[in-house]
């Protein structure tokens, strides 16, 4: 890790895993299995590197917590069981990892018939006890981020905004999307000073999203740069919207305007107790149509350990913003005339009084 990089604090490790047991008590669970290494660097403060092998946490509702992962003296600061496997022999990676990994479990649960499970749940464990899935359970449960998670989340916001800078350094007609996203991706590994734990999601020209092509970019088109970068398990999401010949046209930079000026407001409106869905429909309402242009998507949704967490700013969920939600908010506006569109999304933390922003990066076209 660079000298500036954030860790977790093992005592609030500690809170996540107290809350944990909570959840077990109230679902009258007598353990959980997770085996997604993104929760677990949460749960533990031990982060799995690499990603070629598997690892798993067992959580009793005793309170005894057994980490599985390859190796020995890992230092994870919040466990003390841990269990090791071998998932490689003489350095060939065995033909069945996550076998070798629930063989390695399945002494643990025995004593356990009902057993939550979050994340995939290992192939040879399936007959070893009643799983219960408790994956909307437990992303419900650590919505509300701690402050160490809060800056482990700044941390790859600040990632996010180098790729942007790298974008608007060398973007222009004639550039393939593939050489931008490469060099977005190589401009955030520099920002972390490690490998991403995640990266996506939008690199097209043109268009309203998708992954990149090898197609250049052309003059009069808006590039849309929707990324999320991991860093340990934790992930931004974050958009910009650039005009590649950096000349936005006429109507480009009215669809611009509509849209800050919607961040604008949206700031004074995010405080905790607030309608997901109001905010969507009254948003929603304001963009759909505006000058015979769409807004066909989510007006944002949470972040955290996954690219999409609670609260969903969606009006097919009913959610209410917490203190300690930290949301994604992407207002957009797409039409022919605008090739294809401009997305701006933030980043906020919501707080006791309203929100504070954590992205820093101008909004600019």
């Amino acid at each position: 890790m660079y000298p500036h990089s954030p860790k977790l604090d093992p005592n609030l490790c500690r809170t996540r895993q107290a809350a944990l047991l909570n959840l077990l008590s109230e679902q009258k669970l007598g353990a959980a299995l997770l085996t997604n290494r993104n929760y677990i660097h949460a749960l533990t403060g031990y982060w799995h590197e690499q990603s070629l092998t598997e690892v798993a946490v067992l959580v009793s509702r005793e309170g005894a917590i057994i980490l599985f992962a390859p190796g020995q003296n890992l230092g994870a600061p919040a466990i003390e069981n841990h269990i090791s496997y071998e998932p490689q022999e003489l350095c060939t990676l065995v033909e069945n990892i996550p076998g070798r990994l629930a063989d390695a479990i399945r002494p643990s649960i025995q004593s356990f018939d009902r057993i939550g499970v979050s994340g995939e749940l290992l192939p040879g464990l399936v007959d070893a006890a009643d799983w219960i899935d408790i994956t909307s359970e437990y992303q419900l449960l650590r919505r509300c981020k701690e402050a160490d998670e809060i800056e482990m989340l700044r941390f790859a916001i600040r990632a996010t905004e180098a790729t942007y800078e790298e974008a608007r350094r060398i973007l222009k007609p004639g550039l393939r999307e593939l050489t931008l996203f490469g060099a977005m991706h190589a401009a955030a590994v520099e920002a972390l000073g490690e490998p991403l734990s995640g990266w996506g999601n939008d690199f097209r020209s043109g268009e309203p999203g998708g992954f990149p092509r090898t197609r250049a970019a052309e003059a009069g088109e808006i590039a849309i740069l929707d990324i999320g970068v991991g860093y340990r398990g934790y992930r931004s999401d974050l958009c910009r919207s650039f005009a590649v010949d950096g000349q936005p046209t006429e109507a480009q930079q009215k669809a611009h305007t509509r849209l800050t000026d919607m961040h604008t407001r949206l700031e004074l409106y995010l405080r905790p107790g607030l309608s997901c869905k109001t905010l969507f429909e009254e948003f929603h309402a304001q963009l759909e149509g505006w000058n015979a242009y769409s807004f066909f998507h989510h007006l944002g949704h949470g972040i955290g350990l996954d690219a999409h967490e609670y609260p969903h700013i969606n009006p097919h969920w009913d959610d209410t913003l917490q203190a300690g939600d930290v949301v994604a908010v992407e207002p957009g506006l797409y039409g022919e005339e605008l090739k294809a569109g401009i997305r701006l999304e933030q980043n906020y933390l919501i707080t006791e009084s309203g929100c504070e922003r954590l992205s820093q990066y101008p909004l600019d076209l």
